[in-house]
């Protein structure tokens, strides 16, 4: 345990930030994982709307720093290429 004042007062603050991090991280990795789990069942009206909730959340995250925007970038890019292309395939088949 720390003993200098500023010290303990770092680790109050650290916990705070944590938690409200924490929110942010954990609603992002729950739109994506509810929005891919959508499109492989078929589901894609829903898919989209779930995306779309999944992209607001992780650019709320980038903005206020506790995601990094290349991070954020990389993961809209990579749920949208899955989406688009099960989109693709129900029209062609």
């Amino acid at each position: 345990m720390a003993n200098i004042k500023s010290a303990i007062k770092r680790i109050r603050q650290n916990g705070k930030k944590l938690n409200r991090n924490q929110q942010f991280r954990s609603a992002a990795h729950t739109h994506i994982k509810k929005a891919r789990r959508l499109i492989d069942e078929g589901k894609l009206k829903e898919a989209q709307e779930t995306a779309q909730q999944a992209i607001i959340t992780l650019d709320k995250a980038a903005v206020k720093g506790i995601l990094h925007p290349n991070n954020v970038a990389r993961r809209k890019s990579r749920l949208m290429k899955r989406l688009n292309k099960a989109l693709q395939e129900q029209q062609g088949g």
